[in-house]
């Protein structure tokens, strides 16, 4: 019997969409950011793990894969824009929370609007069984890449 999962049909239609999806789908999150926000692609990465519970600078950094000091000078920005609050914890002076202020809240939330906005602008072309196969699909992929 043939293994199907290494099908060049299925690996190349992988490499044809998913990279091309995301590219493009990750370009218009940064315009978004960049241009209505000003702010760097960093800024909303990091804005956005505070939001999933990254709450240190360490954290950050681990979870970007970035030097503690390139993750530093980017919550310095937003702390200056008021988007980030750093806080003292009191059992412990060298962890230093970080938290997203309600304006840091506000523009992320804004950010993801326009950007699922962007998205079901894509899916329009969609009919309802093409929607229920695209899901499907993506929760095959799901699958796939949370396995160790």
């Amino acid at each position: 019997m043939t293994n199907l999962s290494s099908n060049p049909i299925l690996i190349d239609k992988f490499w044809e969409s998913i990279p091309s999806a995301w590219r493009k789908t990750r370009s218009q999150i940064r315009t978004i950011a960049v241009e209505k926000f000003h702010m760097t692609e960093e800024q909303f990465q990091v804005l956005r793990r505070i939001r999933r519970g990254s709450a240190s600078v360490s954290a950050l950094a681990e979870a970007s894969g970035t030097s503690r000091s390139a993750i530093s000078k980017t919550v310095d920005a937003l702390v200056r824009k008021g988007l980030v609050v750093r806080s003292q914890d009191s059992k412990d002076r060298r962890n230093i929370p970080l938290a997203l202020t309600e304006e840091g809240s506000q523009v992320l939330e804004a950010i993801f609007t326009e950007a699922e906005a962007w998205l079901s602008s894509r899916f329009e072309c969609l009919d309802v069984e093409e929607i229920r196969i695209l899901i499907h699909g993506m929760d095959t992929l799901q699958k796939v890449f949370s396995v160790s």
